[in-house]
């Protein structure tokens, strides 16, 4: 196949193009250099409301030309990201999609060579897409505030389009879209954190109905969404006979008690099955005075049948048991199941779960009548493997994003900081790569347990538990490190093509989570290279283009789409054109 220069697929016709956009074309962006050009098209669609919903464009065209080589396809990162901070009249910059040039050798690594601008919706808090973007999907990403989910086309990139959007009056029955997995046919599932958009009984799609406590309340849902947006279906989280009403609390208390809170979100389309791990009730983190209640933390997973992928069922309420290490309630490290994390290998059905409190947890077969979950690895491990003297502690750590590599060797963990009661490092963050092989090879039969205060720092003391093979700090002194992560799941072939591979040798991780929880961190985004043993490495040659310091930093002053100010980025994921996958 001819290869398609980023200069033609930008300057391509589309039908979707406003009239507006094509007339502004090759204008100068604000903050750039005099010979820097923006090339601007933008795409639209009408929401459910009758309004039109829109992404522009900002590609720079002199970088694409200089970094366009006729047998080097370009690879990307895309980070979701939002405004940082107001206007003096209370408005806001747009959000964005930065798409980021991570093509190694290049000499446009590391530049932001496109913004894809939202508009008119704005402040909607950017959170979470899917983990990993495949060939022929599209991109589903969340407004975790705005409530509110955009669907884009990312196959002509950098140049991206809007396919669709899902709005609160789309969702009635949840609020606060998370994160999202994309199934083979292309639609997605995705769990909806908080309650549904006004109290009192919701009906969802297949008839059932569950009492709510409203926006960004309890109970949250699974729905799945359309290629254009639509919402498919939507699914409850919470068992109609209700759960622990000493464990599960809400504020108003709900008539039927439940901790479903929805956040991560794992499939498994071979054993038609899915998980979610339940976080918060998240409307009491806004404001960033902490919890009111330690039992609005939830301790719980969820599994669903979908052998209907058209009508998902709740299968069973997995409660995750304390662990050792004796802390008040609010640190207990079964608290805030913040993701789950799923095999991939058809002979293995284990599946992990992370908490914001600094644990991991482990079940060998996700998919029997009532798994066993059991916790194998406390984060002060890796604490201890990066500081083996005075250790930063795991209590209430900020653990966040958690990934399987697509050939089951290692899991991926990423940390927001030391924790509260940390001697030293406190501003610490890491990533880390965990080797599950003894673990998986255990099969049903596992053994691993945290379960002693030594196991705590020096990690399981039976035969089958992982082992902390690398780990980075991703330091940042004021506010919180890596919370945020991708695995690049592509890679060049000897044609310089891309093709799809089971074997990691990069990660992205973002620092930053959600500002108005008083939860923030410095905005940058880091590349980590993952050796073929599991050991870390920061990349160092991915520097940012204005302060040539290593990782990118998204508080600067402008960007192709203007002199808008620091921004927050969130999601992650990497992706390619489809014209140079093979």
């Amino acid at each position: 196949m001819r290869f398609v220069s980023p200069r033609q697929r930008f300057t391509r016709s589309v039908s979707l193009i406003t009239t507006a956009a094509t007339t502004a074309a090759l204008l100068t962006a604000a903050n750039q250099p005099a010979t820097a050009q923006i090339q601007l098209s933008t795409s639209s669609v009408t929401g459910s409301d009758g309004k039109v919903y829109s992404v522009t464009n900002h590609l720079k065209v002199g970088d694409l030309e200089a970094g366009h080589h006729p047998r080097r396809p370009h690879e990307y990162l895309l980070a979701w990201t939002g405004d940082s901070e107001p206007r003096a009249d209370g408005t806001q910059e747009p959000d964005f999609l930065a798409i980021i040039d991570v093509s190694r050798g290049l000499p446009t690594y590391g530049k932001v060579v496109n913004t894809a601008t939202l508009s008119p919706l704005t402040g909607n808090e950017p959170h979470h897409m899917q983990y990993t973007w495949q060939r022929g999907q599209k991109l589903y990403a969340g407004g975790l505030l705005g409530d509110t989910i955009f669907v884009f086309d990312i196959g002509q990139l950098p140049e991206v389009t809007l396919s669709g959007v899902a709005l609160p009056t789309d969702t009635p029955c949840g609020s606060a879209p998370d994160a999202f997995s994309v199934l083979r046919d292309g639609t997605a599932y995705g769990t909806m954190l908080g309650g549904p958009n006004v109290s009192g009984p919701c009906t969802y799609s297949n008839g059932e109905t569950r009492s709510g406590n409203g926006f960004a309340g309890t109970p949250g849902e699974v729905v799945h969404i359309g290629t254009d947006g639509r919402i498919l279906a939507e699914v409850a989280a919470a068992s109609a006979t209700g759960e622990d009403p000493a464990l599960c609390h809400s504020i108003p208390a709900l008539p039927v008690p439940t901790c479903a809170n929805p956040h991560g979100i794992a499939v498994r389309e071979d054993l038609n099955a899915m998980l979610t791990s339940d976080f918060v009730e998240v409307r009491n983190l806004v404001g960033g005075h902490g919890l009111p209640d330690p039992f609005l933390a939830r301790n719980t997973i969820r599994s669903y049948d979908i052998s209907d992928r058209a009508r998902p069922r709740l299968r069973t309420v997995m409660r995750l048991a304390v662990g050792p290490r004796n802390g008040p309630v609010a640190s207990q490290e079964n608290l805030l199941v913040m993701e789950t994390a799923v095999t991939h290998q058809a002979r293995h059905r284990g599946a992990f779960a992370s908490t914001a409190n600094g644990a991991v947890y482990y079940t060998p077969d996700f998919t029997a009548a009532q798994p066993v979950w059991r916790e194998i690895l406390d984060d002060a491990t890796a604490f201890t493997f990066l500081y083996p003297v005075n250790p930063p502690t795991s209590d209430s750590d900020g653990g966040g994003w958690l990934q399987v590599s697509p050939d089951d060797r290692f899991l991926f963990h990423t940390v927001m900081y030391g924790g509260v009661s940390s001697p030293a490092h406190q501003d610490s963050g890491m990533v880390y790569a965990l080797d599950i092989s003894r673990l998986l090879a255990a099969g049903t039969h596992t053994s691993c347990e945290i379960d002693s205060s030594a196991e705590i720092t020096a990690g399981g003391a039976e035969p089958d538990c992982p082992v902390v093979r690398g780990a980075v700090p991703i330091v940042d002194p004021t506010s919180g490190g890596a919370h945020w992560g991708a695995m690049d799941n592509f890679a060049a072939g000897s044609s310089g093509y891309f093709h799809e591979t089971d074997r990691i040798r990069r990660l992205a991780v973002s620092n930053y989570f959600v500002a108005v929880a008083g939860f923030d961190g410095d905005h940058r985004i880091c590349l980590v290279n993952v050796g073929p043993a599991g050991r870390l490495s920061l990349d160092t040659s991915f520097r940012d283009e204005v302060t040539r310091r290593p990782c990118l930093d998204f508080d600067r002053a402008g960007w192709p789409h203007g002199d808008t100010g620091a921004a927050r980025p969130h999601g992650v994921v990497f992706a390619v054109a489809e014209a140079d996958l093979r």
